[in-house]
């Protein structure tokens, strides 16, 4: 009876854009050079010229936060400021979808303090985290089948311990749909 009343919203971000590609026949010089008269573009396909994209990003309820005053899971396996991206083209009558989630290391941990990069820790044992963890991941599972875990923590510095927890979890999951990838920007930097 209320549902008049209620209106869905998002915490997040929506665009959608439609692109033209260009598909002429001269050379990127060839179109920037002042003395070549502007020619009218063309395409190949002349049904569908055109790419509809979309790029919708929502944040969870669960566990939003400032940084550093939330961070980790809790024990439901929500994890802090956690957000879903989903990347859409539709083209030919086709629709894509890419999505990409992001959030905070699903372990129990914190940083405490004001000052710039405090330093992180731990605050559950490692088995007080597995069955957080494990309902963090059946509900990945759940939504997204096979899932790809991207860890940019930092692997040797001050957040060593953070990253170290999360590869044990994963170890101790040891689940076939998960392909776990350490990534250290600063190695890369």
């Amino acid at each position: 009876e209320v549902d008049f009343w209620i209106i869905p919203i998002i915490q997040g971000f929506v665009q959608i854009e439609e692109l033209v590609v260009n598909y002429s026949e001269s050379s990127d010089d060839d179109k920037s050079s002042p003395e070549t008269p502007p020619q009218e573009s063309t395409c190949i396909d002349d049904v569908h010229p055109t790419f509809l994209v979309a790029l919708i990003s929502r944040r969870s309820r669960h566990r939003a936060g400032m940084r550093y005053k939330r961070r980790g899971v809790d024990k439901n396996g929500n994890v802090a400021n956690y957000v879903e991206t989903e990347q859409l083209i539709h083209v030919h009558n086709h629709t894509l979808s890419f999505i990409q989630t992001r959030g905070s290391v699903p372990v129990f941990w914190s940083q405490v303090g004001y000052r710039y990069n405090p330093r992180p820790r731990l605050d559950k044992s490692e088995n007080e985290t597995v069955s957080c963890f494990r309902a963090h991941f059946e509900e990945q599972l759940k939504n997204y089948k096979k899932q790809v875990i991207i860890n940019l923590v930092d692997q040797t510095g001050r957040e060593k311990i953070i990253g170290d927890a999360y590869l044990k979890q994963v170890l101790l999951y040891n689940n076939a749909n998960l392909t776990y990838v350490s990534f250290d920007f600063h190695e890369h930097w």
